[in-house]
């Protein structure tokens, strides 16, 4: 026991002490279905060693029963209990899903802490670039690269894509891990309720720099958060130019803060068309929507001109088609 103690005194235990609430809702779903399932687990192991007891070789004095193969009662309990625990624990994650839905905004700050009215997010705008991250914040006007800052008990609502290959996004004391994709967004409402600096990771493979594509999240009160903007706000700016060379592959890049970023640079991001040459991918579809348009409206067109020739030769529509 105290070797074993030793050995857990090294774990990281965020997951189930974290700072954020919506992460807290996520350990505490953890511990419930862990407890729940131990109902099962706890009984079948110390039935084992009990049976392994009671039956050694040794002991004449167990009952020998070769010829035994049903109980009902046995069987019952065999059946029932883990179709109550199946049944309790596909309720609480039918639940904690719809509740706990990164896209649904949040409706409290902590438990007993009710949203406050009026209260807007913070927008955190995430690109995951090889291997660093990239924060715009656009209602500030500022971006940053491996460090984030947001307010205490303030709703934060992310949206997150990537530049080139899949991510992941992950807080361990803000919420759960949210993947990042080329080409398209994702969401994640989220809220910090102390302050501190929490470590941010990538939590999916995505090559040579991987390990070391960590970033610092902060917590801090609005006077800090205004401090930490106007310390942002003293660095250079992010066009399209510098955005590409900043989207270069590199290791374990420093922080780095940006005093403006250029309008719609995180849309031409998402659209694959940072790049003077190439085309935006939404640009890209409405041009092939607008084909397919075009295409069912002239064969519409085509058929409701057979069908008006076919009535005036009166032959079927099939035989002036072919004709």
């Amino acid at each position: 026991m105290a070797a074993g103690a030793l050995v857990l005194a090294g774990c990281n235990t965020v997951v189930l002490h974290p700072a954020g609430d919506i992460a807290a809702q996520q350990g505490r779903l953890v511990i419930i279905a862990t407890l729940l399932m131990l109902i099962i687990i706890i009984p079948v192991i110390v039935l084992t060693l009990v049976f392994a007891w009671r039956y050694r070789q040794s002991n004449d004095k167990a009952e020998y029963n070769p010829e035994w193969h049903h109980s009902t009662k046995l069987e019952l309990v065999i059946w029932s209990v883990p179709l109550m625990i199946i049944i309790a624990l596909g309720s609480i994650t039918w639940i904690a899903t719809h509740k706990l839905d990164p896209y649904r905004p949040l409706d409290r700050i902590a438990e007993g802490k009710p949203l406050p009215e009026n209260v807007r997010p913070l927008e955190v705008q995430v690109v995951s670039l090889d291997w660093k991250w990239l924060f715009v914040l656009p209602e500030q006007g500022i971006a940053t690269v491996n460090e984030l800052a947001a307010p205490v008990d303030r709703p934060i609502h992310f949206t997150f894509t990537s530049s080139t290959t899949m991510n992941a996004f992950y807080v361990p004391d803000l919420a759960g891990m949210i993947y990042t994709m080329p080409g398209m967004t994702t969401e994640l409402n989220a809220v910090i309720n102390k302050p501190g600096e929490f470590k941010g990771i990538s939590a999916h493979y995505s090559g040579a720099g991987f390990a070391g594509m960590h970033f610092r999240f902060l917590g801090v009160s609005d006077a800090d958060f205004d401090k930490w903007v106007a310390e942002a706000r003293a660095g250079k700016a992010l066009d399209r130019n510098a955005y590409i060379e900043l989207a270069k592959p590199s290791e374990r890049n420093p922080v780095e803060r940006f005093a403006s970023v250029e309008d719609g640079l995180f849309k031409r991001v998402v659209n694959l068309c940072v790049e003077e040459s190439k085309p935006c991918m939404h640009d890209v579809m409405a041009a092939d929507a607008a084909r397919g348009r075009a295409a069912a409206k002239a064969r519409q067109e085509a058929l409701t001109t057979v069908m008006a020739q076919s009535i005036c030769t009166s032959s079927s529509p099939v035989e002036t088609l072919l004709n």
